[in-house]
């Protein structure tokens, strides 16, 4: 298999011209950057658990330097990325003794690309959530302030009340409070589900409420989970249990009934699901794909269950190459999250009259006006990190009604969001490795579109069965552009 990402060379070489033509002028020179915000290291220890308290043991959770990591990032044609180790009681100490220390050393190492400091919080009252930084001098104090105040996992000996709801709210309340606002998203939220619609540790009303209590803080959850290569041998192959069948499920969503979707979350991939209730709120709650890089499954004497940064998904920001407008645009849902690099630059764009919207934006349309929906992709004509050359055979456009808050606050579905729009080769023009579709559609009421795409002949992404190969089976998402009508 080969190691390099042989797309980078072409996109570098034709990325420019395409940019002219596939996003409006009035962007100035954002471009898509790709990116991984969930990353571990060898300071997501383990413990030893004779000593009280348990003492931190590097290189058990994570293995890999973060130097090491920006390397790969960098080899897999990412442009940034977040180090988020995690770990038990003082790792908080830790954390900013050891891990922040070889970040400083990795900028310098790898300056090209954009490292932001982050972390994988324990969410008191919730699953694993990334914390992302803004880039800044004192970067340090404010993680050391978060974890050592708000981690559940962090007290010693345990504390129940670190683990609340209410211990939540206390968390969400600091954060929100800091004179430059953090990010927060939950991670592989449905992983402790026991079933379609049954969830465990995430829950509907928990990403509600906290989305009320800090809109711009709290702002989505992976769309697709880290954990892909969990049904892959070392040797690439499928794995195989003692019985010969194939084993291991695609982002570590081992309970029965409840796996990945085309290997992203049931919240996400479900179309009228949890994310399109959200969206049918009107909230701007967003999306992305992560590694959750802790060990490759190729690694030499440990194989791992992960790629490695950029190897397999990334998150594209349209954003200048800066860590204020990177943090910016995955705020405001310029984003847009890829398996495989199916594709490598998106532009959905809606207009009418002369008024334009992009991805993450909204846009205004008058009484009796219609809107122009514009999708333009660009599907790379080379080998992907795997040797493939993978082609998008369909693009689904998707529309929701805004219909406001929900009374019932763990409502997970949405009645009105539908697939309104189906294309295939047959319906796009081709220029080169660039694809440009149109369709025009009614806005009479306020509403949402969104687009995904996929190599897959399903008309909806099937559960994903034990032991699939993650690299046929490769989907698109983009986040939603918002609609008002007036």
């Amino acid at each position: 298999m080969p190691h390099r990402h042989h797309r980078l060379l072409l996109l570098l070489s034709l990325g420019l011209v395409f940019l002219g033509t596939l996003l409006p002028a009035q962007h100035g020179d954002r471009r898509w950057l790709a990116g991984d915000s969930h990353i571990h290291s060898h300071w997501s220890p383990g413990y030893d658990q004779s000593t009280s308290p348990p003492e931190p043991q590097k290189g058990v959770d994570g293995i890999y330097p973060t130097p090491t990591n920006a390397r790969k990032a960098q080899e897999y044609g990412l442009q940034w990325m977040v180090t988020t180790d995690h770990g038990g009681p003082n790792h908080s100490k830790f954390n900013l003794v050891h891990a922040y220390a070889e970040l400083k050393e990795s900028r310098l190492a790898v300056p090209e690309l954009l490292q932001f400091y982050g972390m994988e919080l324990n969410m008191p009252a919730m699953d694993h959530h990334t914390l992302i930084l803004p880039h800044e001098d004192d970067e340090w104090k404010t993680l050391f302030n978060i974890e050592s105040q708000f981690d559940s996992n962090e007290a010693w000996p345990p504390a129940p009340s670190r683990n609340s709801e209410a211990a939540a709210f206390r968390a969400l309340s600091f954060m929100n409070s800091l004179p430059r606002l953090p990010l927060l998203f939950a991670n592989h939220p449905s992983r402790s589900a026991t079933a379609v619609g049954v969830y465990g540790l995430d829950e509907p009303r928990e990403f509600r409420n906290n989305n009320d209590l800090a809109p711009d803080l709290y702002r989505g959850m992976e769309g697709a989970p880290g954990h892909q290569a969990s049904a892959l041998a070392p040797d690439g192959s499928v794995k195989r249990d003692l019985e010969g069948r194939p084993a291991g499920h695609r982002g570590a969503y081992t309970n029965p009934g409840a796996s990945t979707f085309g290997g992203f979350d049931q919240m996400t991939a479900i179309v009228g699901g949890l994310w399109d209730s959200m969206l049918g709120e009107g909230r701007r709650f967003w999306i992305v794909a992560t590694s959750d890089s802790h060990v490759n499954y190729a690694n030499p004497g440990r194989a791992g269950s992960d790629f490695w940064p950029g190897q397999y998904q990334k998150t594209y920001v349209f954003a200048h190459k800066t860590y204020d407008d990177v943090l910016d645009g995955l705020r405001q849902g310029r984003i847009f999250a890829v398996a495989g690099d199916l594709i490598s630059e998106l532009s959905v764009t809606a207009t009418t009259g002369a008024s334009v919207a992009q991805i993450g934006e909204t846009l205004a349309v008058p009484p009796g006006r219609e809107v122009t929906v514009t999708i333009r992709f660009r599907d790379p004509d080379a080998p992907n990190a795997h040797g493939d050359n993978p082609r998008v055979r369909r693009v689904d456009l998707i529309a929701g009604e805004v219909t406001g808050p929900v009374a019932d606050r763990s409502q997970d579905h949405h009645s009105s969001t539908r697939v309104v729009a189906r294309f295939s080769e047959r319906d796009w023009q081709q220029k080169g490795d660039a694809f440009t579709l149109v369709t025009t559609i009614p806005a009479a009421r306020d509403m949402y579109i969104r687009v995904r795409g996929t190599t897959s002949s399903e008309l909806e992404p099937a559960m994903d069965p034990a032991g699939e190969d993650p690299w046929t089976d490769l989907w698109f998402y983009a986040n939603p552009i918002f609609l008002q009508a007036r």
